[in-house]
């Protein structure tokens, strides 16, 4: 593999015809020298790996024979990366900002502190009637897992992402990780992605108890990881009331499921989280939730 300014990474598993449209969509930025790209199939059944090797051999392709999880993958790709940045996109996303390469390597330059950015997202199976915003960077929390760039000399200062998570909660591991090294994540609105999902009826899909499972013992498992002692029973215990006012009390028991499993996984994963536990102090804590809050959604203002 060359090595280029930017690599682009995606990490998918049977979803070829999102995948083919979001490499149509970044076609311009992959004829660039300055880009190289990496995928990684994560034990796809559909031919995805096929395809991309036979239609796209100017991509380094990896493949997990069998599905290892996202986290793991992201992983993966991170650790082949021989650029000075990595840009993660999910393979249901594409970029509508024409020139974003441009805007993060001169916002990266500009700011030195900045270790990853976040984009700006627009979450809908079509593209926004209108474009316009007048949001500007700053400095948040954390960020979305599919739609970043890390300035890859801040990724290499940082553990790996926690594969055990399996799916959610990764960047905010990373963030707080960040953040123990004075390592600044930014948001660049001026970036601007679309993310093909409809929101509304993924609460329909067949995974909608996996995937609630999974994002509450990613949130608890954080808490224990990072949080001081004193603050973890109160918000423990907040989030669980939360899901049970607004899910299970109007009648979606799938939640009560998802909440029932998540407490039981945090329990096996104890022995994990006494070996990677890094807290903040309280004082960290304390400038940590002063920063602004994690930019995942944008809608167009008129």
């Amino acid at each position: 593999m060359n090595l280029s300014k930017f690599t682009i990474l995606i990490t998918t598993k049977n979803r070829l015809n999102d995948l083919i449209f979001t490499i149509q969509k970044i076609n311009f930025l992959l004829q660039n020298e300055a880009v190289s790209c990496i995928i990684c199939d994560d034990g796809s059944t559909d031919g995805t790996f096929e395809y991309i090797k036979e239609h796209h051999p100017n991509i380094h392709l990896i493949r997990n024979e069998k599905s290892k999880g996202l986290i793991y993958s992201r992983n993966k790709l991170l650790q082949l990366t021989q650029s000075e940045f990595a840009i993660s996109i999910d393979d249901d996303l594409h970029f509508i900002t024409s020139n974003p390469l441009e805007l993060i390597a001169d916002y990266f330059d500009q700011n030195p502190k900045c270790g990853l950015i976040g984009f700006r997202i627009f979450w809908s199976t079509s593209e926004p009637t209108s474009t316009i915003t007048n949001e500007q960077p700053h400095r948040m929390q954390s960020f979305a897992g599919g739609a970043n760039v890390w300035r890859m000399s801040a990724w290499h200062q940082i553990p790996d992402y926690p594969a055990w998570f399996v799916f959610h909660g990764e960047e905010d591991f990373a963030a707080y990780e960040l953040f123990k090294k004075q390592i600044e994540v930014h948001y660049l609105p001026s970036v601007l992605v679309n993310h093909r999902v409809d929101l509304k009826a993924r609460k329909k899909n067949a995974d909608y108890t996996l995937r609630l499972r999974r994002s509450l013992r990613s949130g608890w498992n954080l808490f224990f990881l990072f949080f001081p002692l004193q603050k973890i029973p109160r918000l423990l215990v907040y989030t669980i009331w939360m899901q049970l006012k607004i899910k299970v009390f109007k009648g979606d028991f799938k939640a009560l499921l998802a909440i029932i499993y998540a407490l039981f996984d945090c329990i096996v994963f104890i022995p994990k989280i006494i070996k990677y536990k890094n807290r903040l102090t309280t004082k960290e804590y304390d400038e940590f939730q002063k920063l602004d809050t994690t930019k995942l959604y944008w809608k167009p203002e008129n």
